[in-house]
């Protein structure tokens, strides 16, 4: 025998490896560990490249294992590391061993192959026909080619580790048996075996076969024997009958009906126990369900519906207006007997985006009031299947038609008002695009002919008016907002609020508390203060949610005490507990370095800090806050346009020439987006002349590398945020002004909204001069 030799171990649960396999291993870090060892992936220590794979077993280490060496190194088809490896010697595994890197050595001892004898050569020969056999049965004719060129008997044996009727038990015994003869001997016992059962199997097949196909000549009986019933006037009416006469009677377009039709002959001919009448029915009750003639008669009264969507909703006087323009416009149309090209609807397919809470799913339940039109609201957000749009094919076990056939048949009428809720918020995997399947539906041009995958049938969606509602226009498809109309919904004010809260929220919670008016009261004073410093939103969730706070805990202490409450704005602390909202602007910004811009996020306009400091070190950027692409490109423009125009501020340049770290707080929260150009450009010149930033001016805007303001979006919803935070003066960009007619008149008065071209400007008026530090230092 020779000598032991030391090879790094790598033990596999699955599969077990014998002489002669080529196998592919997933690289974890045991693997890892023991193929690096081995001097595959660095030096080849005293084992030669080789290492040693065993079975890794539950209660015992394994005895016996394989010497193999590594063929190729790449990927899975998941992407994952692996390794091919091909097993050659059986060996003895003894004792455990130390070696470098952090797999497990051990010494192992060559298990040389005896040699063949004639009963040796017998059994091999025996088995190969067995397995010859076994691989006739499959076609596997590249594989009996393989296995005929085989002579020597151990590696015929050892052919049996790709054999998938082999349990993982019996490969470790054949591993662990290294006589060739004893090997032969249990292989020929088990392939016979499973041979028997094999048989027995087909068999079963067979006769299974044979009794469909009795099924079937039973099946051609009965229809034998009920068309001879029908000719003696003894006909029974069935399923199929019931169903016929159902589609008959319904009111269904010609089309339709005629589909209808070809179904149910199917149904006819098929047999109760078939799956596939199964399908037919079930296909044939959703087709019946639908209102395909069944249409509601709009209101054309536009006082009626402006009074309604007032009635409703606060404000929005841009949505209330294009509501009732669409209405307008449908009853000229009407009146005049006229169609659009391509379907007789409208073609008006509106996004009501904004922020939450700002009342964009109810406004839809208003719009179907004015209209006098059925309301159903399809949740898209999360849906990435597009068979959640399309239908599922009837193919598929489990098949329904798409969402919109389902709204369709829920609303019980075909121009219903459909609410797309969260379209923004559509996703997309391997399972398809919803977005793109969505395209067909709200294309004024398409939807009239829209095919469900589940029906597959043309369904005239042309009547149906569709209103979707979304947080984030960005995270929109291009594609799909160009079939749709923008109808944004930026926000109230405070007064707003208040009055939205006297108006609508207040009663609501009151009813729901079971208390009323006059046992408890709420001052508009106190409505105010949880505006102002219990909530900070553009929309009114939050508000309604602490009212509902508020008197459920006046309807306890109603239990105990004589009323009635009042509730004002010294006592909203009892209800309430603390302000939650403090004002904290003038906090921030006493210091340099720090500069108030605001920003827009899916929850609606709000305050944004930057801050910037220096110190000793190597002239580089450091850019904290989880910041997207775009910031971390405006603060590198920031900064060079600081170091470019320093003597223009009074910089010292080699103030600039350390290391700069600009710090945007809240770093859990992801931020970009291109306007807040300018708000760096200010905390970096104030960081490095030391004056502070006004704490009552707030910015917004993109920079360029010449000092150029750029425009920016969503300046309703900054000047909002502004007005909540407590500025009073905002900067903006000149070719943003036009924007401000957006503004609500109450705003604009409580701001001195400022439009500029220059960068330089906003940090000649946003910095406190030096004459005021010397004031408040003294």
């Amino acid at each position: 025998m020779s000598e032991p030799i030391r090879l790094p171990v790598l033990f596999l649960t699955d599969p077990v490896v014998l002489p002669g396999m080529v196998v592919p291993v997933q690289l974890d870090e045991a693997a890892r560990a023991a193929i690096d060892a081995a001097g595959i992936s660095s030096d080849a220590p005293s084992g030669g490249g080789k290492l040693l794979v065993a079975p890794r077993l539950d209660d015992r280490y394994a005895s016996y294992g394989v010497i193999a060496s590594v063929v190729q190194m790449g990927r899975l088809a998941t992407g994952e590391p692996a390794a091919v490896i091909k097993a050659e010697q059986r060996a003895h595994i003894g004792h455990g061993v130390s070696g470098p890197g952090a797999a497990l050595w051990v010494e192992a001892d060559v298990v040389a192959e005896s040699e063949a004898d004639a009963r040796t050569t017998d059994l091999a020969r025996e088995y190969k026909q067995l397995v010859v056999a076994m691989l006739q049965r499959r076609d596997a004719w590249q594989v009996i080619d393989s296995v005929n060129k085989l002579v020597e008997p151990g590696a015929i044996a050892d052919t049996a580790g790709y054999a998938s009727y082999l349990t993982d038990v019996q490969k470790r015994e054949l591993l662990e048996t290294p006589d060739v003869g004893e090997r032969l001997t249990m292989l020929i016992d088990w392939t016979k075996s499973h041979l028997a059962e094999v048989e027995v199997n087909d068999k079963i097949s067979s006769d299974v076969r044979d009794g469909m196909e009795k099924t079937q000549k039973e099946f051609l009986l009965r229809q034998q024997l009920a068309a001879i019933r029908k000719e003696l006037g003894e006909d029974e009416p069935d399923g199929a009958d019931d169903y016929r006469g159902r589609v008959e009677a319904a009111d269904l377009p010609e089309k339709v009906r005629e589909a209808a039709m070809r179904e149910v002959g199917k149904l006819e001919r098929s047999s109760d126990q078939s799956p596939e009448s199964g399908y037919i029915r079930t296909w044939l009750d959703t087709v019946l369900d639908l209102p395909w003639n069944v249409a509601t008669t709009d209101e054309t009264d536009i006082v009626a519906a402006r009074a309604i969507l007032d009635a409703d909703h606060h404000g929005l006087d841009d949505v209330k207006d294009r509501i009732v323009e669409f209405l307008a416009v449908r009853a000229r149309r009407a009146e005049r007997g006229l169609q659009l090209v391509g379907g007789r609807g409208s073609g008006a397919v509106m996004v009501l985006a904004g922020p939450p809470g700002v009342g964009k799913t109810s406004l839809g339940e208003s719009v179907a009031r004015a209209l006098g039109r059925k309301f159903v609201r399809v949740a898209l957000g999360g849906v990435r299947d597009e068979a959640e749009i399309r239908g599922h094919r009837r193919t598929y076990v489990g098949a329904l038609p798409g969402r919109i056939v389902r709204a369709i048949g829920e609303a019980g009428s075909m121009n219903p008002v459909v609410l797309l809720d969260e379209i923004d918020k559509v996703g997309s995997d391997y399972r398809g695009d919803p977005s793109a399947a969505l395209l067909e539906v709200l294309d004024p041009a398409q939807n009239h002919t829209f095919r469900d995958h589940y029906l597959d049938l043309d369904l005239d969606l042309s009547d149906v008016v569709f209103l979707a509602t979304a947080n984030v226009i960005e995270q929109i498809p291009p594609a799909l907002l160009d079939r749709m109309e923008l109808v944004p919904i930026d926000g109230y004010t405070e007064d707003d609020k208040v009055a939205i809260a006297r108006n609508y929220l207040l009663p609501r919670q009151l009813n729901r508390a079971a208390v009323n008016s006059d046992e408890v009261d709420v001052t508009d004073g106190a409505l105010r203060k949880i505006a102002a410093d219990y909530t900070r939103e553009p929309g009114v969730r939050q508000f309604e949610r602490l009212l509902a706070k508020a008197l459920r805990k006046a309807a306890t202490k109603l239990a105990t005490e004589s009323g009635p409450l009042h509730v004002d704005e010294a006592g909203l602390v009892d209800y309430l507990g603390r302000p939650r909202f403090t004002p904290d602007v003038h906090e921030r910004t006493e210091v340099p370095g720090v500069a108030t811009g605001l920003a827009v996020t899916g929850l609606g306009g709000d305050v944004l800090f930057i801050e910037a400091a220096s110190t000793e070190g190597k002239p580089e950027l450091v850019l904290t806050g989880q910041l997207g692409d775009v910031m971390k490109e405006s603060a590198q423009i920031a900064l060079s346009y600081v170091r470019s125009h320093a003597a223009d501020f009074g910089v010292d340049p080699d103030a600039l020439e350390r290391s700069i770290h600009v710090h945007v707080p809240a770093g859990a929260v992801p931020k970009d987006g291109p306007s807040a150009g300018v708000t760096m450009v200010t905390a970096l010149v104030s960081m490095a002349t030391g004056r502070p930033v006004r704490s009552d001016v707030g910015m917004t805007g993109e920079v360029t590398l010449n000092g150029r303001v750029l425009p920016i979006g969503g300046v309703k919803q900054k000047l909002l945020a502004a007005q909540r935070a407590g500025l009073t003066t905002v900067f903006i960009p000149a070719r943003n002004e036009p924007d401000l007619d957006d503004v609500p008149a109450e705003v604009l008065s409580a701001l001195d909204v400022r439009p500029m071209t220059d960068v330089a400007d906003i940090l000649a008026l946003a910095l406190e001069e030096p004459a005021d530090l010397l004031e408040k230092v003294s």
